[in-house]
Formats: structure tokens, C-alpha cells, sequence
């Protein structure tokens, strides 16, 4: 679906959306892979420095370092980039009040005044929707999905991301480009900026959309696919070997493995993220959420998954391994055995 979005418009949404979370290393790969893309300097600047209003300047600022730096050792290499033009001078006695209203106007669709800071409601309405809005390097639509794709990043502020979503609509953004975005922040910034985007957006389009509880691979690694097991799993997996024998086993929400049985070895769980189950057979089932340490004992019959709503990270190593020590694969955890224990 990323096909909705432009080139240019995929590297602002991703160099956006990693300005608002933070991520200097990877923001310097996108904004190299957006310069390669056709995104030219002075639009990397102007939504980098649009986002100070959207993310503070802390942000804004490391992030314009990194442009700053990317294009250092970019020109060091030979590369040119393009320059791009510039936003043309404001016409004088520009009007930044008025200009701003009619913009801020036009992005929620009816007359905002907020009068419970009048303060606030000026600068929104003189500086952001006026002085900003007004530099046309970046059209309305460029704006709001640069926008739209910071606030993706920033927890705690789904209803602004909400109000962003209607207002992106407003201003020019296809409902086709809205819907490719999450897809795009999940493969390039993180599961918890698609999945807040992915509820906005089936708040305002009303698109289907089933909640789940996401993890930051930041953390705990996701590693690779774990195609080697993946006949025993119900469900995607992925695997990421960790130093002195542990492995962090990753998960996707209704993921499972299939009933088996450690012979001569004790297992034991350790769950990092975010929510699973791990149930003996003939025993109730154990709710998995970090913290939750499980000992598996030896020859035990059991299963351990992801919950149907949420991804889930855990853990795994083995002890008191004896000789001739063995896995025995069994029969999948059945549809009505999960359903039972959610």
C-alpha cells in the first residue's frame, strides 16, 4: 500500500516520525535514503524545523544536527545533493493572524478559538498556521503528513493524532496515502507508532481495526524469523539469540507453540514484554507479563504464547540439562484450548 505515498512523501513521514521519537541513528538512514529518494535539503529542513512546534525544540534541533551531519559526510563522498528552493519571502504586511485563522480554519474544518489560553490560541493561529504554514517549501498536505507522522511517535497524544488524521483529510492528504502510512512506520520506525496510527486512523475512516499491545524492539531484539521451528508454532515467530545460552523468543499476538515436553532439562521463561500465556496441560493457564518468571519442569506437557491482542517477548534457557537431553514436539494448541484460557 505504500505505493499511495510518493518516494518523497514516504522519507517525510519516516524522518518525521523518527525526529519524534528520537532516534538519531536511524534518522540519519532515512534522511540519506529520502536525499536519495529526491527529497531535497530545504524540505528536510522545513519539516524538521516545522516539527519544533509539533515535538519542542530539543527534538527539532538534534534532529537538524543529524541533517546537518548526514550532509557533511554526504558531500565528503562526492555525493550532491539537491538543494532544493527555498519557501519565498512573505509578501510585506503579510497578515500572520488572519493568514493563520483561515489556515487553521480550513485544517479542522470549522472556527477554532481557544479561549481558554488566548495566549496559545495566538500562537497556534500568528506563528504556526501563519508565519509556518505560510513558507512554501512544504504544501498543506507535505505539512500535515509530516505532522501526522510525528505525533504517530509521541505516546500520550492520541487525540491530537486523532484530530491530525481529520485534519490531513482537510488539507489535501488522499484517505489511500493515510492508510499506507502505518504500514510504512511499522517497516521503517517501530510497532507502537503504526498501531497508534492504525486506531486514529479507524477512529476518523472508520476502518475495521482490532486493538493489540505492541513492543519496542529497541529493547529486547526481535531477531529473525524462526523458520527453523516454525511447523511447531501456530502463528509468526521470531528468535534472537542472546549471549550464555538465553534466547529471546518474540511472539505476534494469537502466536503459539504447539503442546510439548522438555525431557532431561528444566526450562524456565522469563516474559520482557508485553502479554502472553503459558499453561501445563491439565493445569490453568499462567498469564505471562513482564516480570513473570516461569520454572517448567522437567518432562511437564505445556504450550506458551503470545495473548490474541498483544505481542509478547519472553526469555528462554535452559538448566539441569542432562545427558541425552530432548524436545518432544506434539499436537497444536487447538483454536477452542486458546480461546479458553483469553
Amino acid at each position: 500500500m505504500n505505493n499511495a505515498l510518493t518516494p518523497r512523501r514516504q522519507a517525510l513521514a519516516v524522518i518525521a516520525s523518527l525526529e519524534a521519537r528520537g532516534d538519531q541513528k536511524a534518522l540519519e538512514g532515512a534522511i540519506a535514503e529520502g536525499l536519495d529518494k529526491g527529497l531535497t535539503i530545504s524540505e528536510a529542513k522545513e519539516a524538521l524545523s516545522q516539527l519544533y512546534a509539533y515535538t519542542g525544540f530539543p527534538r527539532s534541533l538534534n534532529a537538524l544536527g543529524t541533517l546537518n551531519r548526514v550532509l557533511e559526510s554526504r558531500k565528503a563522498l562526492g555525493i550532491q545533493d539537491d538543494e532544493g528552493k527555498d519557501a519565498d519571502p512573505l509578501p510585506s504586511g503579510f497578515d500572520a493572524l488572519g493568514q493563520g485563522t483561515e489556515v487553521q480554519t480550513k485544517l479542522t474544518g470549522k472556527p477554532f478559538d481557544y479561549k481558554f489560553v488566548p495566549a496559545t490560541d495566538y500562537y497556534l493561529k500568528a506563528h504556526l498556521f501563519g508565519d509556518i504554514f505560510a513558507r512554501n517549501n512544504l504544501s498543506f498536505a507535505d505539512r500535515e503528513i509530516v505532522t501526522v507522522s510525528a505525533i504517530s511517535a509521541l505516546p500520550g497524544c492520541e487525540p491530537q493524532l486523532v484530530a491530525h488524521v481529520a485534519g490531513a483529510r482537510n488539507m489535501g492528504v488522499t484517505d489511500a496515502e493515510l492508510r499506507a502510512l502505518p504500514a510504512l512506520l511499522e517497516g521503517k520506525v517501530g510497532l507502537a507508532e503504526a498501531e497508534r496510527l492504525r486506531e486514529a486512523l479507524s477512529t476518523v475512516l472508520g476502518d475495521a481495526h482490532e486493538s493489540v499491545q505492541t513492543v519496542d524492539f529497541s529493547v529486547w531484539p526481535k531477531g529473525q524469523p524462526n523458520t527453523a521451528y516454525a511447523k511447531y508454532f501456530t502463528g509468526s515467530s521470531h528468535l534472537a539469540p542472546m549471549a550464555g545460552g538465553i534466547a529471546n523468543v518474540t511472539f505476534e499476538p494469537g502466536c503459539r507453540n504447539n503442546w510439548h515436553i522438555h525431557h532431561k532439562q528444566v526450562q524456565v521463561l522469563i516474559c520482557v514484554a508485553g502479554r502472553g500465556w503459558y499453561q501445563e496441560w491439565g493445569k490453568a493457564a499462567v498469564q505471562l507479563v513482564p516480570g513473570v518468571i516461569v520454572e517448567i519442569p522437567e518432562g511437564a506437557k505445556h504450550w506458551h504464547g503470545a495473548a490474541k491482542d498483544s505481542w509478547m517477548q519472553h526469555l528462554t534457557i535452559h538448566k539441569d540439562v542432562q545427558e541425552g537431553a530432548s524436545n518432544e514436539w506434539l499436537e497444536p494448541v487447538s483454536d477452542e484450548q486458546y480461546a479458553s484460557v483469553e
